[in-house]
């Protein structure tokens, strides 16, 4: 039944976050009343250059119904997104910004696929910088989409519909890419969260590659809540996609922050002044936050070298073949940068690998006195007259705070924090070492006042949850029994405050024990997988005594099943609960 017939609800879903979403299932409003209605906003939209194609408007009511029939738990069940254009969805174009190049995608691109299982619904491809080479959104021959509140302004880049369609509030999220910062950029300048995970977490099977080993597929929303439920869904490593890894979540919280010095020399001083005042907010809502002084010199000069040196050839790789057709619809600044790129010489490229890999060590220690840095995510805005009159050297300058995060495996995660006092778009990035996502994410929801909570996605259809807590966790020995078996990590949390964990004597590998208690227990780090039910019954099959398979209750209140020790092998076994979780045990032997 659509939404536009009389005798179904009327709902105006424009601006509805996730729960919005998964509320009005609640309340009896199908999936398919609320797609019509999405459909229709989109049928609607007054700016033809945010969408690329029309609305999937047969996929979707398709996607809806099925939805409806199915299970209602389902995660995402009925949330509609959009899809950057150089990401796939089976049956539709994809055309990465340009039209000689498009193809019929077979099947959808394993992030998009995941989504769906997880009930949500892709709704329209949109618009990009061409081949996702830019930061600015106006490289695209589909036009420039219009900035949301101040048309004088880019949109930014390369993600540019992604942003554009979540900040008029069209989706609760949509899908974007991030290789030198188009996850953030546009984010920042839209006034959204714009969640860059580490590279490798999302796995980029079924997307047009930019630079494929540092491309990164990201998530937009208006909440932090929206954006890591995405990710967190999306994860896992994927056969297809070479650089794609399993998780190996770090310990949080974050408790020292690192900010710029010198920011001055670097930012327009509506964005000095901005930045300062984000400090002073994030410090007084956080006060156990200290802050650090830091030289981010080292990061901004590496940052220059992807364009500006020969790591741009990369981007050639991809292209080589469909260049040399000589194709007509060729952005001219996007050409310029790759058949330039052409020319690079194999032994500088090497010579730049070098540069960064002492670059990296150099960064490297600054997370024995820091735990994530404070950054602003642009150093000022730029109209579409100024990008005209310079697009190079005006990209390169959007740029530079964002750059060199993937050359270097950080995270980043892009929040709309605090006000510029002319009233344009401010944003910061938080940044932190591979793997910090989850903690990343816990603080800058803190700091936009989002509820906390601990985020456990649900499982897909056909999986069941399962805690590790020792030699299974991510990058341990047995680890690879969960990947094995097609397992996927849905959340890095703690147990609830009445476990102890012991060290079990004579185990190879080293293993622990997990033991409930009525008093003086502990929240210990834990991990949940997701495992499909044949691997998981496999799984438990091959669990050896003492552990066994029991019920592990989470900080968040939920229950799942997971390791615990029979009572016999814990005799002499060292109780090492004050290290707050194996693995934090293991790193100090």
């Amino acid at each position: 039944m659509s939404a536009l017939d009389p005798a179904a609800p009327v709902v105006f879903p424009r601006g509805w976050t996730i729960a919005e979403h998964l509320a009005a299932r609640g309340r009896g409003i199908t999936a398919r009343v609320v797609i019509d209605a999405v459909l229709q906003l989109l049928a609607e939209l007054d700016d033809p250059a945010v969408l690329i194609g029309a609305p999937l408007v047969e996929l979707a009511r398709r996607a809806a119904d099925e939805v409806d029939a199915g299970d209602p738990t389902l995660p995402l069940h009925g949330v509609p997104f959009v899809v950057k254009d150089n990401i796939d969805v089976g049956g539709v174009t994809t055309t990465a910004g340009c039209a000689s190049f498009a193809y019929l995608a077979e099947r959808d691109a394993v992030v998009v696929a995941r989504l769906r299982a997880a009930g949500a619904i892709p709704v329209a491809k949109v618009n990009l910088d061409q081949f996702a080479t830019g930061l600015v959104g106006t490289r695209s021959p589909y036009g420039t989409p219009r900035h949301p509140r101040h048309p004088e302004l880019i949109p930014g880049g390369s993600s540019s519909g992604s942003a554009v369609a979540v900040a008029l509030g069209l989706v609760p999220f949509s899908l974007g890419t991030d290789t030198a910062g188009s996850g953030r950029v546009p984010a920042a300048l839209c006034g959204l969260v714009g969640f860059k995970p580490t590279v490798g977490r999302l796995p980029n099977t079924g997307s047009v590659p930019a630079v494929r080993r540092i491309d990164c597929i990201t998530a937009f929303a208006t909440a932090v809540g929206d954006a890591r439920v995405v990710v967190d869904l999306a994860a896992g490593p994927d056969a297809g996609d070479a650089w794609s890894r399993p998780a190996a979540p770090r310990p949080g919280p974050i408790r020292r922050l690192g900010v710029p010095r010198g920011l001055e020399d670097h930012c327009d001083p509506a964005v000095v002044a901005a930045f300062a005042h984000s400090v002073a907010e994030l410090t007084r809502t956080e006060p156990e936050l200290t802050v650090v002084s830091v030289d981010i010199a080292p990061l901004l000069e590496a940052g220059s070298w992807l364009y500006g040196g020969p790591l741009v050839a990369e981007r050639a790789v991809a292209l080589e073949a469909f260049l040399a057709t000589d194709p007509p619809d060729l952005d001219p600044t996007v050409a310029n940068i790759i058949t330039a790129a052409l020319g690079a010489r194999a032994v500088d490229a090497y010579r730049q690998e070098y540069d960064l890999a002492r670059a990296r060590r150099q960064v490297a220690v600054w997370w024995d006195d820091i735990d994530a840095l404070l950054l602003p995510t642009i150093p000022g805005v730029a109209t579409g007259a100024e990008v005209a009159a310079d697009p190079i050297g005006r990209n390169a300058w959007l740029g530079r705070f964002t750059t060199f995060v993937n050359l270097f495996d950080f995270a980043a995660l892009a929040i709309p924090l605090g006000m510029r006092t002319d009233g344009l778009p401010h944003g910061v990035q938080l940044i932190g070492p591979a793997w910090s996502d989850d903690a990343l994410a816990d603080l800058a929801a803190s700091a936009l006042g989002e509820a906390p909570s601990v985020h456990s996605p649900a499982p897909g259809p056909g999986e069941q949850t399962i805690v590790v807590v020792g030699a299974h966790l991510s990058g341990m020995a047995l680890n690879h029994q969960l990947t094995s078996r097609g397992g996927r990590l849905l959340a890095a949390t703690r147990t609830a405050p009445c476990y102890r964990l012991h060290a079990l004597v004579g185990t190879v590998p080293p293993k622990p024990g997990l033991r409930r208690v009525a008093q003086e227990g502990a929240s210990l780090a834990v991990e949940l997988w997701a495992l499909p039910h044949r691997g998981f019954a496999t799984f438990v099959a091959e669990v050896p005594p003492p552990l066994a398979i029991g019920t592990v209750e989470l900080e968040d209140g939920s229950s799942h099943p997971g390791f615990v020790c029979e009572p016999y092998g814990l005799d002499n076994a060292p109780d090492v609960t004050r290290f707050g979780g194996w693995r934090a045990y293991v790193e100090q032997q």
